[in-house]
């Protein structure tokens, strides 16, 4: 299939009218959004713990249940014909790790006995122990090496980190992806979330320069943006004023009142850059969305600007995906649906979302 079928697959019209249960949004007129995208009920949660998988933790100097407790917030990609999600699993400790699962048709996947990617006895243990390794969202570079954003946490700081792998098994640590920017000024500052803009080629979303630079979207009470060369070193764009440079942030009155945080790679169409970030809602009282029950974790979408992706062209009036489901609704934090994952895949396009950060979903949209 041609490069430009397979973009447009990405931003297809629907009509403007609340459609309940099977596609779960209020839907938009505006003809960059993508979707609708339908729950796969009858394959729901497609990755949920397992019990019996245990793998030697260096750090603790002892075997542990790796993914007993939790696993949610997958990165998504397509390799060698397959679709590969690595998703966030978290011990009875709490420690997170990120874990590897292939599928053949988007639903059911295989899932390897022992995490691929985790804190260690290495030069990250300060920065990721104890509490791990989270939220990965993945691109590749055009020479076919995958780059990793995640979340390092001590238990006490957020920060946005890097790595990369040829295979998606064997992973090398770049580090804190602001360390040298403007001489270590955010290495102890809080981040996270890092949504790498990129183009689909095929099945691939391959990370694309604009003004001979990769830009990145991150954050998670507003929407910030960084600058790369090489897509291991990051530059946050600040203003005038030397603070960190707002693309978008919450409204009130609206389900994402609270906070914006990324979702999957953003990605480069014909309309610009069409990114889908996750959000959570406030109390009526605090001047949330009065629909939603406080705190809900819902989707929407925005447009940014292709040859500047620090501007806001449009933004959705309302959520596309919502929790509503039992295995959305109950879990370790209820209420939420948290994207992170979205591939191009035998026609159709698959969007993999954590459900109350407990268990993984998907939702699918099939091009006409």
């Amino acid at each position: 299939m041609k490069k430009q079928v397979i973009i447009l697959a990405c931003v297809i019209l629907f009509s403007c009218q609340v459609v309940p249960g099977r596609y779960n949004t209020l839907v938009s007129t505006k003809d960059w959004v993508m979707g609708p995208f339908i729950k796969e009920d009858s394959s729901n949660p497609c990755i949920t713990t397992r019990s019996d998988t245990t793998f030697y933790c260096k750090i603790r100097k002892e075997t542990i249940y790796w993914e007993k407790k939790d696993v949610f917030n997958p990165a998504a990609v397509v390799r060698n014909g397959k679709i590969n999600l690595l998703y966030r699993a978290e011990d009875n400790h709490g420690t997170s790790r990120i874990g590897r699962g292939v599928s053949m048709d988007g639903l059911s996947f295989t899932c390897d006995s022992e995490p691929v990617f985790y804190p260690d006895n290495d030069f990250m243990k300060k920065y990721e122990w104890p509490g791990g390794c989270e939220d990965p969202r993945i691109v590749e570079d055009k020479d076919g090496t995958y780059y990793m954003t995640y979340t390092s946490y001590d238990n006490s700081i957020a920060r946005l980190c890097v790595a990369s792998s040829r295979d998606l098994i064997n992973w090398e640590k770049h580090g804190l992806a602001f360390e040298d920017a403007y001489n270590g000024k955010y290495i102890h500052a809080w981040s996270k979330s890092g949504s790498i803009v990129c183009k689909c080629d095929g099945s691939s979303l391959i990370a694309t320069l604009i003004n001979s630079k990769y830009w990145m979207y991150w954050g998670d009470t507003d929407i910030y943006i960084a600058i790369s060369t090489n897509l291991k070193d990051w530059t946050p764009v600040e203003d005038e004023n030397g603070k960190l440079k707002i693309v978008f942030s919450p409204r009130d009155g609206y389900f994402d009142s609270r906070l914006v945080e990324p979702g999957p790679p953003a990605i480069l169409t014909k309309y610009g850059i069409v990114f889908i970030y996750n959000s959570m809602n406030l109390s009526r009282l605090m001047g949330g969305d009065p629909t939603l029950p406080e705190g809900t974790y819902a989707a929407g979408q925005v447009l940014l600007n292709s040859k500047d992706p620090t501007l806001l062209i449009d933004r959705t009036e309302s959520y596309f995906l919502l929790p509503e489901k039992d295995y959305e609704i109950t879990g370790q934090v209820n209420n939420v649906c948290f994207l992170e994952g979205l591939v191009y895949y035998n026609n159709k396009l698959f969007l993999y979302y954590g459900a109350a950060d407990s268990k993984i979903a998907v939702a699918t949209y099939t091009p006409e």
